[in-house]
């Protein structure tokens, strides 16, 4: 029955005051740790690089090796980010350190100015930067051996999905693919009590209808309910469900289908009383586009330096493996639907696109794209160069024109192109990218679907900072070469 909510069925179990689960609790205390051995090095650092050795005119800033630690970690603290909706995902947490050391400068340049202090100006401009970078770096091998404890089935939440079948199923795959989430299910709630199409293949019970949450969460021991969208549950259903799983602790999370496309760009405002969902545009334009655009041909001109040993040794390998080119040039559909030739190191033999007919029977894609494991026109140092993306270092050349960025969807074929829907058409808003949200999610390994949705995700919730994030996760895709052929 879906028309109410029975109460007696919702109720949860006992409130047991307990808190965050151990394993947050020992994660936080790690944090905590970094963050003051980070204020601790920063502050030793900022001393020997200062003054080098100690003398009564600088015993102040020895004892500052105390008090920086303590004041470093009650900045982080009072910015958020040990809160647990900023940790484990994303680059909150991040900038929320960022945020931190930025306002421990300029406090400490108010109070020295205002009260005449001759304090050390090279001495803060090292210490907080080292203290910033230092947690930073912390919180990322925190994150990473999270991440990785998470692939072994430890350190995850409990889920039970609430929705139609069709989208818990499609959810119910996407946490088990995207595991460092921490999410796991353990069982759905689905309006007609059963399952009758693609949660069937999914590996979890189906507890019964929307009236038998309260039993799902017992039954499947879980901590945390995630509600799809659905007309069923309207706002007043989903308060008393969510009073109701408070008693137990429960997490109550509310999976919007305006999240994967707004994002961050979602804001609750009040009107007339009424909390109302305002959606802003997408940044395609303006200052932060001509940043991004600075940003990528700086740092395409600085990848190029640092790579050219490497690009001459991988031409050559190409020039002495096979008859042909070292350079590959093929059109691709920029923004705004503008072709450009993309460049490629050569990875297969010169007579490739004529063997294409004879092979498109073992496309192992399940979309436009050609896919083949053990394509037998790839040369043997193509395969190499394929497995650690090392054929498309050229494209930052592409870069250095401004036919591509750095980070952006990736770049279509025009035959790829004409067979869009409209609404795929809109990857052709922006510029597409050497790497992406593709490339550190699974590369080739990705359903078609799949990567077209992060290439959207990616054009909607463009920033700098995610830009960074995904130039450092493609640096670890790479050495594990996964998803690459």
């Amino acid at each position: 029955m879906v028309a109410g909510v029975d109460e007696r069925r919702v109720s949860a179990p006992p409130r047991h005051h307990g808190g965050p689960p151990g394993w947050q609790r020992r994660y936080v205390t790690g944090l905590v740790c970094g963050d003051v051995l980070a204020g601790v090095v920063g502050a030793g650092a900022a001393f020997a690089a200062r003054f080098g050795e100690v003398s009564q005119y600088n015993l102040v800033y020895l004892a500052m090796v105390a008090v920086l630690p303590a004041l470093w970690l009650t900045a982080v603290a009072m910015s958020g980010a040990f809160e647990a909706r900023f940790l484990f995902v994303g680059t909150d947490e991040y900038q929320r350190v960022v945020r931190a050391g930025i306002t421990v400068t300029a406090l400490v340049a108010v109070v020295s100015y205002g009260l005449e202090l001759p304090t050390s100006r090279a001495y803060v401009l090292i210490a907080l930067p080292v203290a910033v970078v230092g947690s930073m770096v912390s919180r990322f091998l925190w994150r990473q051996w999270l991440h990785a404890v998470r692939t072994r089935g430890r350190c995850v939440r409990r889920v039970v999905l609430i929705g139609h079948e069709a989208p818990v199923a499609a959810l119910a795959r996407q946490l088990r693919r995207e595991h460092f989430h921490g999410l796991n299910v353990v069982g759905a709630c689905l309006p007609e009590g059963r399952a009758a199409g693609p949660f069937l293949d999914c590996d979890a019970k189906v507890y019964g209808d929307f009236d038998a949450v309260g039993h799902a969460v017992a039954a499947g021991r879980a901590d945390t309910v995630i509600v799809l969208s659905c007309p069923e549950l309207d706002g007043a259903r989903l308060r008393k469900l969510a009073w109701n799983l408070e008693r137990g602790d429960t997490d109550l999370i509310v999976a919007s289908a305006l999240v994967d496309v707004a994002g961050a760009r979602t804001t609750v405002r009040p009107v007339d009383g009424l909390p109302m969902l305002h959606v802003e545009h997408a940044r395609l334009t303006g200052g932060s586009r001509i940043v991004k655009e600075v940003f990528d041909r700086v740092g395409a001109l600085a990848l190029l330096g640092l790579f050219a040993p490497l690009l001459g040794a991988v031409a050559l390998a190409v020039r002495l493996s096979s008859p042909g080119p070292v350079l590959f040039r093929q059109q691709r559909i920029g923004r705004d639907g503008y072709a450009f030739p993309i460049l490629k190191f050569r990875t297969m033999y010169t007579d490739a696109e004529a063997r294409l007919a004879q092979l498109a029977h073992l496309n192992e894609s399940d979309a436009v794209l050609f896919k083949m494991r053990e394509d037998p026109r790839v040369t043997r140092v193509g395969r190499v160069l394929r497995r650690y993306s090392l054929d498309e270092l050229p494209q930052l050349w592409n870069v250095v024109r401004g036919e591509m960025s750095l980070v952006g969807p990736r770049p279509p074929l025009e035959s790829e192109v004409e067979r869009y829907p409209e609404e795929m058409r809109r990857r052709l808003a922006v510029k597409p990218g050497l790497t992406g949200l593709w490339q550190i999610s699974g590369r080739s390994d990705l359903p078609w679907e799949e990567a077209v949705r992060l290439d959207l995700r990616y054009v909607e919730h463009w920033s700098l900072s995610l830009d960074l994030v995904i130039l450092a996760r493609t640096c670890t895709a790479v050495l594990r070469s996964s998803g690459a052929y």
